[in-house]
């Protein structure tokens, strides 16, 4: 080869490695623009080599760490850019499988869903049908019960001519009995030796009203004139009465409280099965002393009053008894037996002879205590007798109803002067006030209802203290101060003259019942709590 042309082969070289040089970025951007030529390119330099076993390793390893970046992307770091290029095809295909994986899985859940929403919807369709058919029966019973319902108005529409006949004769009968009773009270007071000869009479051959003979033990029944009411005493005004103190006097639940006739002392009525009597303090630095307790019912203790000369204490019980305490010998004197069911309360009459009591089965006795036998029943209640109250220096006594009813009887007559209808609950309560010719009830829903007794036809005020039971009520004794004993723990005391409502705190319970001392300056209240709260 001469000189000549060797330099210009080597001019020749140094342009095209100039050119290369200078077309390097270029071509490495054309590999970054078409990648997928790499591969291909390795395989025909080994092919045209003859290199069959290195070719066939190369693509065994190339696919295998393909197919392993795809499958596991985050077990492998990512690979450098422009260092891993696969096909197209085996791309593709890779994710068309797992799209179709995914497919497949979807499908065999979304047919266990229609499998289960179908059994759903057979059930719901069979719940259907029996809902339906249930739906009908009630319509057929309700049309039957309707049609009843119009037929027994129409059968009491008819009764209610005979009722008001019977009403009508039943009052004339009474009117009629009532002169009779005075007239035959004339003649007695005017004899003594005729008196005695009507005694004997009917001794031997007459017969009480009750159905019962007479006892040569019975006491009279003594004559009550008109009542004077004087000019009312001053009192403590309702929202001057503030919490004294409380005395833990059981630990159950207390029933009933009653007060002695002369002295400072309180007598409690318990769950526990026992009475206890407490000498009140005079003062708030002085604590109430227990006097006497005494245990005898086989049943809780519902009611108790004292005796109006201050030595015996009447109790009634679950038990279905009265009894009577003597405090002279610290025991029961007496058991009265006949009620059916428990007895709820009792009260003495002013002249102590007699004892009324009222149960749970519908009645009211009146008990003589010293024949100690059942005098009188009154039976017109239609459901519990739950209170019994006589009147002061009368012969009228007060009960109440769970029938929503309060009634007045005299017991000289065996008889039912008057009956309050003005309660819409069953009533727990019925008092007399001292002062005047009027009373206070009170029912399960707080409403408290002041009557009159000359005018039973209504209520001269309603007043509510509600939502809750109203259990009690009392009057003070100038009769200007009501009290109400309320389930809601709250103690409420009511002016009758403006009807404003004082509330006193001081239970953390049901308050059950209520009384006023002898000069209406002092309420005693207790409680489901086992408290007796005294306010001055």
């Amino acid at each position: 080869m001469s000189a000549q042309s060797k330099e210009k082969e080597d001019e020749d070289f140094k342009l095209e490695a100039g050119t290369s040089s200078a077309a390097g970025p270029s071509r490495e951007r054309a590999v970054e623009d078409i990648p997928e030529t790499v591969d291909d390119f390795l395989r025909n330099f080994l092919h045209r080599l003859g290199l069959r076993r290195t070719q066939d390793s190369f693509e065994v390893e190339w696919y295998g760490w393909a197919h392993k970046v795809l499958t596991e992307p985050l077990s492998i770091a990512p690979p450098a850019a422009g260092v891993l290029f696969l096909p197209d095809a085996i791309t593709h295909k890779q994710l068309l499988e797992t799209e179709l994986e995914n497919v497949l899985m979807d499908t065999k859940r979304f047919k266990q869903d229609v499998l289960s929403a179908r059994d759903s919807l057979v059930w719901m369709q069979r719940d259907r049908d029996l809902h339906q058919l249930h739906h009908r029966r009630c319509s057929e019973d309700t049309k039957h019960l309707l049609e009843d319902i119009k037929r027994l108005k129409k059968r009491l529409e008819s009764y209610e001519p005979v009722l008001r006949h019977l009403d009508d004769k039943y009052q004339a009968t009474l009117r009629q009995k009532m002169l009779l009773s005075l007239e035959n009270q004339r003649l007695l007071n005017t004899s003594e030796a005729k008196l005695s000869q009507d005694q004997s009479k009917t001794e031997k051959s007459g017969k009480k009203r009750s159905g019962t003979p007479r006892h040569p033990k019975d006491s009279e029944i003594p004559v009550y004139g008109r009542r004077f009411h004087g000019q009312h005493p001053q009192y403590k005004r309702a929202h001057s009465f503030s919490l004294l103190g409380s005395i833990k006097a059981h630990h159950l639940p207390i029933s009933s409280i009653s007060l002695h006739p002369q002295k400072n002392i309180l007598a409690s009525a318990s769950d526990d099965c026992s009475w206890r009597l407490w000498m009140l303090p005079a003062s708030r630095e002085k604590v109430a002393q227990m006097v006497l307790t005494g245990e005898g019912h086989s049943d809780w203790l519902s009611g108790c009053s004292f005796h109006p000369e201050g030595t015996k204490l009447a109790t009634t019980s679950g038990d279905a008894t009265v009894r009577l305490w003597d405090f002279s010998c610290g025991r029961c004197v007496l058991t009265l037996s006949g009620h059916s069911r428990p007895t709820w309360g009792c009260s003495f009459h002013s002249c102590g002879d007699f004892l009324a009591s009222c149960s749970s089965d519908k009645t009211a006795k009146l008990w003589d205590l010293n024949s100690q036998r059942c005098r009188l029943t009154m039976r017109r209640h239609s459901a519990s007798v739950n209170s019994v109250c006589f009147q002061h220096l009368s012969n009228n006594v007060l009960t109440s109803s769970a029938d929503k009813s309060v009634a007045l009887w005299d017991i000289r007559l065996g008889v039912c002067t008057a009956s309050f209808h003005g309660h819409q609950h069953p009533c727990n309560h019925a008092t007399f006030g001292l002062a005047e010719e009027v009373m206070a009830s009170c029912d399960t829903r707080g409403t408290v209802n002041v009557w009159d007794i000359r005018t039973p036809a209504s209520p001269v005020r309603t007043i509510d203290a509600g939502p809750l039971s109203a259990n009690q009520v009392a009057l003070s004794p100038s009769g200007k101060i009501l009290a109400v004993a309320s389930s809601d723990g709250l103690v409420r005391l009511v002016d009758v003259d403006s009807y404003v409502v004082w509330k006193l705190l001081g239970h953390k319970d049901s308050v059950n019942t209520i009384i006023f001392d002898h000069k209406g300056e002092t309420v005693m209240s207790a409680g489901s709590d086992g408290l007796i709260n005294v306010c001055m």
